[in-house]
């Protein structure tokens, strides 16, 4: 997940989303916590499952970046309640059940990444919009 989550910060711009679904406990807030220290950030990663939105700013990360967990939403309008947009402005997405926020794939900054628990380890189907191409993290 460390590799893989430094891969994706790499390959970061902002306007991107990076989707994470899959189970409880499939690695969706272990990935994303890669991912913002991917970004330069040394500090602690709170969940932001009852803050919703925990967003990231330089100085502490190269680019602003957003990570928000959708669980308790529940329907797709309450992510323009909070703001949503209004966080986004200028900076990356992690956005934890996205599908409750209406979902993100449609955007071609979208990296969509499956999270399934199989034996002792886990797997990610990654999936890239179309501005993904060229640089897919490895």
């Amino acid at each position: 997940m460390d590799r893989f989550g430094r891969a994706v910060a790499d390959a970061l711009r902002a306007g991107d989303v990076i989707a994470l679904t899959g189970g409880l406990g499939a690695g969706k807030t272990t990935l994303a916590r890669a991912i913002i220290a991917g970004l330069g950030h040394d500090g602690e990663v709170p969940s932001p499952s009852f803050a919703i939105i925990e967003p990231y700013d330089r100085p502490t990360v190269r680019l602003p970046l957003v990570h928000a967990d959708f669980y308790r939403l529940n329907h797709p309008g309450e992510a323009d309640e909070i703001g949503l947009d209004d966080y986004r402005q200028g900076a990356a997405l992690i956005a934890e059940w996205p599908e409750h926020a209406g979902g993100f794939a449609h955007e071609p900054g979208c990296l969509s990444v499956a999270l399934e628990v199989v034996e002792d380890g886990r797997i990610a189907i990654v999936e890239g919009g179309a501005d993904w191409l060229g640089r897919m993290p490895v």
